[in-house]
């Protein structure tokens, strides 16, 4: 049987635009002589809907769009997601479903058992769990269908190995009707620290049930989240024959393979590399590209300071984008160093991105006279410094407002970890391209970007990290180097673990706590960021919530 895996890049809440290019596909496959064309999870709704799912309109619109994708499954069947009511009398008013159409018609629905609750995934305030256990049926083999987190009921959590998070097995009851393949629809967002726990989740579902498993993911950007792909065949021993592109669309005809078959006509790809930077790059372009063109927006504006964080998101926007649709503004101040500038100026040249020079030094001259009478007596701090960061996003809101152009954010997320970020100043935007890159990872960010030749000038990269907010000013002088930073932060906020086992690592107990004292009492400022781009298993938004208001160690 010859299997399509169509990995699309789709848009929420646009039913039309998905389910044409979903049709186009399966015209596509049908001329190509598959027997059977397979789409991600909620493909027909792009995925998250989130409150979409709220509204009648767009379900019966949803569904309209299914009768109408069915009725061009003839000559090849099709496996497709979307919300579906629920027919039952209690419950949910949806499920999330899986259409199995052929033959011009819906010719079953099989609702997703196992709905996450956990990190970005909120499904339960949606939908109705599916308590049916069954194959479809196509060219005389059965099919286990199953959607995304079903055949993750087993996975590895932290310290407490492969975890049993559901009560049931869906597999494990779809297996009572011996299938002969597993297809898989799913939208599983990028995560670098994730992603090889993904596969080695399929891979060992195919080898404990002993047949070939296929799973279809989308791809592309959506707000926060980034959908890589990556969409797989594996055989029944667990071996990676097909893997789909990385962020992209992509389709691929395969045939399933039988036992002892040959695997030189498959391409059998490498595991995810140990060190992901590569890939985080590619996502992050994702990130922006779509962000920008599935929001109708095109251009992008971004302070370039001279530091390594501004570089590294001028560099990203102008390769998502291009330099064309990219706008540096270098705002210097008394405490701007010369190299600051001119490394700046050397970037933007190089890269082919329009820069202007706004000085904020007699904007910071007016402030500090306008409020001299009211701080009288009182020693420069913090405000002073705060005043230029804001006058630097008073700038470049007004060129944003005024040239049409959406304002980048270039804070990492050690500083937002940490809350070394001015409310309204460095941390305005509308999107925050490195939020979830600690700063070490910029490094190596900036590193992956000159690979193919200099981009970002290497006195970017080597110079010590200043906000140059006001004389000799270096970030150590607020936080610990990065280096010892950026490993505690890490374990505290991503791998979730309590000080006390941080501290019994041999990391100082007064470093430790001042850390996490930090990262606690800044929660307020990022409640107020932009959204960032997720691409770790831990990004600050939506995938961690924790309270404003709260007292705890």
């Amino acid at each position: 049987m010859k299997i399509a895996l169509a990995q699309l890049n789709y848009i929420p809440g646009d039913i039309s635009y998905n389910s044409n290019r979903i049709i186009s596909y399966i015209d596509r496959a049908r001329s190509e002589g598959a027997d059977l064309i397979v789409f991600s999870e909620l493909a027909v709704t792009g995925y998250p809907p989130l409150d979409l799912l709220l509204r009648p309109d767009i379900i019966s619109a949803s569904m309209a769009a299914v009768t109408e994708i069915a009725s061009h499954c003839n000559g090849i069947a099709a496996i497709v997601g979307g919300p579906s009511p629920n027919t039952g009398v209690y419950g949910k008013s949806l499920h999330n479903s899986a259409f199995f159409l052929k033959e011009g018609r819906i010719s079953a629905i099989i609702n997703k058992t196992l709905l996450p609750t956990y990190d970005i995934f909120d499904e339960d305030r949606y939908f109705q769990p599916g308590n049916d256990f069954r194959t479809v049926e196509l060219k005389g083999r059965k099919i286990a269908l199953t959607i995304c987190e079903d055949i993750w009921d087993e996975q590895p959590f932290g310290d407490k190995g492969l975890w049993r998070l559901y009560s049931v097995s869906p597999l494990d009851e779809i297996m009572k009707d011996n299938p002969s393949v597993i297809i898989n629809i799913a939208a599983n967002p990028f995560s670098h620290n994730r992603i090889k726990v993904r596969e080695e989740v399929f891979s060992r579902n195919a080898k404990e049930y002993g047949i070939p498993l296929i799973s279809v993911n989308q791809t592309g950007g959506c707000t926060e989240l980034i959908f890589d792909g990556s969409s797989v065949l594996i055989d029944a021993d667990g071996t990676v024959l097909e893997k789909l592109a990385f962020c992209a669309e992509d389709i691929r005809i395969v045939e399933l393979p039988s036992p002892g078959c040959d695997r030189s006509k498959f391409t059998c790809p490498p595991p995810f590399p140990e060190d992901m930077t590569g890939h985080i790059h590619r996502a992050l372009v994702t990130g922006i590209r779509d962000f920008f063109a599935k929001g109708g927006m095109k251009r992008a504006i971004t302070g370039l300071s001279g530091g390594i964080d501004s570089a590294v998101v001028v560099a990203l926007a102008a390769e998502a984008l291009g330099p064309e649709n990219t706008l540096a503004l270098l705002m210097p101040s008394a405490y701007s160093s010369d190299h600051s500038v001119s490394d700046s100026v050397k970037m933007a040249s190089a890269l082919g991105v329009p820069y202007h020079i706004v000085s904020i030094e007699e904007a910071r001259q007016a402030m500090e006279k306008t409020l001299k009478p009211f701080f009288e007596g009182r020693e420069p701090d913090v405000t002073e410094e705060n005043i230029q960061s804001r006058l630097r996003a008073v700038m470049l809101m007004a060129f944003a407002n005024k040239l049409g152009y959406m304002l980048l954010n270039t804070s990492n997320k050690s500083e937002a970890a940490t809350g070394y970020g001015t409310l309204y100043g460095d941390m305005a935007g509308g999107l925050s391209v490195i939020g979830d890159v600690y700063k070490t990872e910029v490094y190596r960010l900036a590193r992956e970007i000159n690979s193919n030749g200099e981009i970002i000038p290497p006195a970017i990269i080597s110079k010590p990290p200043s906000a140059e907010l006001k004389p000799g000013q270096l970030d150590t002088d607020s936080l610990p180097p990065y280096s010892m930073l950026d490993p505690i932060l890490f374990k505290y906020i991503d791998l979730e673990w309590p000080a006390d086992r941080i501290i019994g690592e041999g990391n100082d107990p007064e470093l430790v706590e001042k850390i996490i004292r930090l990262v606690r009492t800044s929660e307020f400022k990022r409640k107020q960021t932009p959204p960032i781009l997720r691409v770790s298993s831990k990004a600050f938004g939506s995938g961690r919530r924790m309270p404003i208001i709260a007292r705890y160690r």
